[in-house]
């Protein structure tokens, strides 16, 4: 339910850590909440098993908030590829930089179980290709979710004048597999790359989380170059984050940071570029949830992911 490979939570980090790293995440901003860390493990990203996609709720529609605007290229887009980015941008603070987004899972995967399962080298070990991900009690499913707040992202980084390329568009069947998001971001040689997901854990357990990849080698992984800016990175979304959402960091996971480091993440493993994930809530949540589904949240939530990615960018 995490991202997209389940396997048990990296071990919490020590309570002053913590308390350190909150401090530089919140980058001055106020409302950064004070949830308690439980003891309780939930289950690893992408483990879970959503209900078939279902329509955004009522609230999800907003007529304030542009509509999706697809990638324009000189040929039609070929089911599978990559989403086609805009136009280059002449001007503005991110011209020329390069973002991949990664909206988690696919809103088909529940109708290619066989596809999903099949085992992917992640340099370390082997994984599914992708799962279903999780949903709300009502059926939201996360795969909808993210791929709303990917374009809303999409939208807000493009004005600023970066190239954007999506790892799919719901223009594919199933996947992409999570080998394929990671050569998707390395062959874009991306500035930076972030992928968007929710989670599904216990009732309770509320609030964000940003995943850093971990320092792993092994295989076709080496993660030693982007360890450190992708900390950089991820610790500036969470901020921004906070302070754009009024989110707390997560209750359940990083100790009260908002941050939380893994090594079991293909989709991490094999980045050759800075690269984290965002789990944005748990949608198994009530609370947690009614924000999910608002789009204006959604907006909200998009607008600080993005304002991380331009902050880590502008240096």
């Amino acid at each position: 339910m995490r991202d997209d490979e389940s396997v048990p939570p990296t071990p919490r980090r020590p309570a002053l850590f913590a308390a350190a790293t909150l401090t530089v995440m919140c980058l001055g901003a106020a409302g950064c909440g004070s949830g308690t860390d439980t003891a309780q493990a939930r289950p690893g990203p992408d483990s879970g098993t959503a209900a078939p996609s279902a329509s955004a709720p009522a609230s999800s529609a907003d007529p304030a908030s542009p509509s999706p605007v697809r990638g324009s290229s000189a040929s039609p887009k070929r089911p599978g590829s990559p989403s086609a980015s805009a136009p280059d941008t002449s001007s503005g603070p991110l011209a020329g930089k390069t973002v991949v987004i990664d909206p988690g899972h696919n809103p088909s995967n529940h109708l290619h179980t066989a596809e999903i399962a099949r085992q992917v080298d992640i340099g370390t070990t082997h994984k599914e290709c992708d799962t279903t991900g999780t949903s709300t009690n009502a059926g939201y499913a996360e795969a909808e979710f993210t791929l709303d707040v990917s374009h809303r992202m999409r939208t807000l980084l493009r004005a600023q004048g970066a190239k954007v390329v999506l790892t799919h568009d719901n223009d594919r069947p199933f996947g992409p597999c999570v080998d394929e998001r990671a050569r998707i971001g390395n062959k874009a040689k991306a500035d930076a790359v972030v992928s968007v997901h929710a989670d599904g854990s216990a009732v309770g357990n509320r609030g964000f989380h940003v995943i850093l990849p971990a320092s792993v080698r092994g295989g076709g992984a080496d993660t030693s170059k982007i360890v450190d800016p992708s900390r950089d990175l991820g610790t500036r979304i969470a901020g921004l984050f906070v302070r754009t959402t009024g989110s707390a960091p997560s209750n359940y996971i990083g100790g009260n940071t908002g941050l939380d480091t893994r090594k079991d993440l293909g989709g991490l493993n094999l980045s050759t570029v800075p690269k984290v994930f965002i789990e944005c809530g748990n949608m198994r949540d009530p609370k947690d949830a009614a924000l999910l589904t608002s789009a204006g949240w959604r907006q909200k939530a998009a607008q600080g992911i993005a304002d991380g990615i331009s902050s880590y960018l502008n240096g």
